[in-house]
């Protein structure tokens, strides 16, 4: 599913246009990565958590040349399923 047939499907199931629907889910978006931004963390209950994993510094090897390189620390966006979306599976 791409970003245009979701706006088409929460469009169906909440009465809404598509331009209303897809400006709904732009602002979704935009706050969600506010938020992680900010540090927070965005728990939908029954859904899941958005939050901010850090990645510690690593050594790792380029495949190309087999040398060993240092991966600088990092931050990175991760998703946590809840357990009522994990049960639907």
């Amino acid at each position: 599913m791409n970003k245009v047939t979701l706006i088409s499907k929460i469009a169906e199931k909440s009465g809404l246009s598509k331009k209303q629907a897809e400006v709904a889910l732009a602002a979704f978006i935009d706050s969600v990565t506010e938020a992680l931004k900010e540090g927070d963390k965005v728990q939908l209950m029954g859904f899941g958590t958005f939050e901010i994993k850090e990645r510690g510094a690593r050594t790792g090897r380029n495949p190309a040349t087999g040398e060993t390189i240092e991966i600088p620390a990092s931050k990175a966006p991760a998703f946590k399923a809840g357990k009522g979306f994990r049960d639907e599976f």
